[in-house]
Order: structure tokens, then C-alpha cells, then sequence
């Protein structure tokens, strides 16, 4: 005795490439979550949080004009290279400008 699929026929079968499917969209259009979520006790605000979620491809994001990620130290190593070659080239001046000021310094005495 078979029982019968208590799923509508459009989330039985093929469910894999339904889903695949939705994320594809998600991914292409991007979604976007906003909430606030807010405490208040007699009246009176104690806190606030807004929260922002967009989910979206890469390409989607950064149509959107979002790229924080490649600025991040945390999270791209081509930001961590920028950072360590601007500290590197500020170290150097400093030196160079120490070893100007000691240079001068001999020369006066």
C-alpha cells in the first residue's frame, strides 16, 4: 500500500533545481532585509537596532556601488598589502627624516 505525497506536486519532485532556481534570482536581483528592532520602557527608548541585510551575487553588489570587502584588511589580502605598503612607506620618511635631523645635528657641532 503506497500513501500518497502530502507535498503539492511543485515541492515534490525536482525540489534541487526549484531551489536552485530561487537562488539564482536572489543572487541576480539581490534581496533586501531591513528590521528595527526597538526596547522602550514606560515610554522611555532604551535601545535601538537597525538591522540591514542585502543578499545579492558579488557582481549584483558591486553594481549597487557596495564593495567594503575589498577595503578590508580582514577580508582581502590585496587591502592587507595596501595597508602594510602604507605603513612601510610612512616608516621610511620617518626614517629619513630622523636621519636628516641627526645628520644636521653632527654638522652643527
Amino acid at each position: 500500500m503506497t500513501m500518497p505525497s502530502r507535498l503539492p506536486d511543485q515541492y515534490g519532485g525536482g525540489g534541487g533545481s526549484n531551489l536552485a532556481d530561487i537562488l539564482e534570482r536572489v543572487l541576480d536581483k539581490g534581496v533586501v532585509i531591513a528590521g528595527d528592532i526597538k526596547i522602550n520602557l514606560l515610554d522611555i527608548e532604551l535601545l535601538t537596532i537597525k538591522l540591514r541585510l542585502i543578499v545579492a551575487s558579488v557582481d549584483k553588489a558591486k553594481e549597487m556601488g557596495i564593495d567594503w570587502w575589498e577595503s578590508d584588511p580582514a577580508l582581502s589580502s590585496n587591502a592587507r598589502h595596501r595597508e602594510l605598503n602604507a605603513e612601510n612607506e610612512h616608516l621610511r620618511n620617518r626614517i629619513a627624516e630622523l636621519e636628516g635631523s641627526s645628520h644636521e645635528q653632527r654638522h652643527e657641532r
